[in-house]
């Protein structure tokens, strides 16, 4: 009977550990077939580093509360691996560990960096004679993973957006008379717009401008809506996404740097954007970056994505038990309204990689909200509340143990 690795990876969310519970749960009812699930202390790294967390030495109440923990039980990374061209030795590695402790199930819980991570290991295992099924359990914010209809942790980000714009929206209207007529809230989505999109969820009689990764920033339209609105509510709400871009392909933000992984850093649209509107219009300004707290908030999450976070936990081992192999588990959308969805499963050669973007008939015509198909995308998405436990008024949340497993292998030199 074989072992299992669960490893959490990239930037967390509020329901990543609700992914891990549904993995560690259903594992443990099937123990007849899978043995101890060891997780990654660190994501990935804790499998190269042979730091290796026995998820079987936590008692059943601390794993069941990480349905309602937001962030990641085990600790992730922002590590990618390079390619098997280029660096054999972290896949050879990963599979000596793996070895070393009889794992023959890898569930990697993240996005399409750990999509890839996941196709490599699969294949690089059969050439070493020694299978590993790999199973995908997807994982990001940003919500731009194909085939699946949407990503766990997506739904109650968006939900913390749509929340927040028409809570702050409601702030500006009260102080417009008199003092700030411009909010601007910046959000996370570097290349697609899914998050920003959440803002336009608000009533039709809140003024929000929404800034798309897809779409060109036109300063001169931007400006004339932006003043429109304030004309005619008296005051406006921006919501940036991080990413939005000029014509020229430049990030509004961007600073001239670069920051490990290539990407260019990103000093803050929403000042540059405030800045604009205060500089060529003269109306008073706040800003605010919803940066972490808009996915480590657990309190504010999706009944939706904590069920469909839990579920593909559940779905990956199961795939796994059925013999699968190089796999993710996807949601399918059946029906709108009413929703209702089921799993289904996607080939990591079709997933690794693929970004998936914001179609262009969610977007208005103007260019600076959302039409009535993306509303009807995004509203089951944020469907529901899902409260944690409080203790003192306070979210009562729980922190692993994470007893290590003695290590068998001289130390990893990358």
């Amino acid at each position: 009977m074989k072992n299992a690795f669960y490893a959490q990876s990239g930037g967390v969310t509020a329901v990543i550990n609700a992914s891990a519970c549904g993995v560690i749960e259903t594992a443990q009812k099937n123990a007849s077939k899978i043995g101890t699930v060891y997780a990654g202390q660190n994501g990935i790294i804790g499998a190269l580093t042979e730091n290796l967390i026995d998820t079987s030495k936590e008692s059943k109440a601390d794993i069941k509360a990480l349905k309602h923990t937001p962030s990641g039980g085990f600790g992730s990374c922002r590590y990618k691996m390079k390619s098997l061209e280029s660096n054999r030795a972290e896949y050879e590695r990963l599979i000596e560990v793996f070895k070393a402790h009889n794992i023959g199930y890898f569930f990697y819980n993240g996005g399409g960096d750990s999509a890839d991570t996941c196709l490599k290991v699969s294949q690089l295992s059969e050439s070493m004679g020694y299978p590993i099924q790999a199973i995908h359990v997807p994982k990001t914010v940003d919500n731009d993973l194909p085939i699946t209809d949407n990503c766990p942790g997506f739904g109650s980000v968006a939900k913390y957006i749509a929340v927040s714009t028409m809570e702050a929206s409601f702030d500006v209207a009260s102080m417009a008379a008199t003092s700030t007529k411009i909010f601007v809230l910046e959000v996370m989505g570097r290349h697609a717009g899914w998050i920003a999109a959440a803002g336009g969820l608000v009533a039709d009689n809140i003024p929000v401008v929404i800034l798309f990764p897809e779409v060109d920033f036109n300063q001169e339209k931007f400006l004339t809506a932006v003043d429109k609105n304030v004309k005619k509510f008296g005051y406006c709400t921006i919501v940036v996404s991080e990413g939005t871009k000029w014509a020229d392909g430049r990030f509004l933000a961007e600073q001239g740097t670069r920051d490990d992984f290539g990407h260019a850093q990103l000093g803050g649209a929403a000042p540059v954007v405030a800045n604009l509107i205060k500089d060529t219009l003269g109306y008073k300004y706040h800003w605010a970056v919803a940066d972490y707290l808009q996915r480590a908030a657990r309190h504010l999450a999706s009944k939706t994505d904590v069920s469909q976070a839990y579920a593909l936990g559940e779905a990956a081992v199961n795939m796994a038990l059925a013999g699968k192999n190089s796999v993710m588990p996807a949601i399918i959308r059946t029906a709108n309204n009413p929703y209702t969805w089921k799993i289904e499963s996607g080939e990591l050669k079709d997933i690794a990689n693929v970004e998936k973007m914001m179609p262009a008939n969610y977007i208005s015509k103007d260019g600076f909200g959302i039409t009535k198909a993306c509303r009807e995308y995004l509203q089951p998405l944020i469907a529901g509340e899902d409260y944690p436990p409080y203790k003192n008024g306070l979210p009562d949340y729980v922190v692993m143990k994470k007893h290590m497993v003695e290590k068998k292998l001289p130390p990893f030199e990358a």
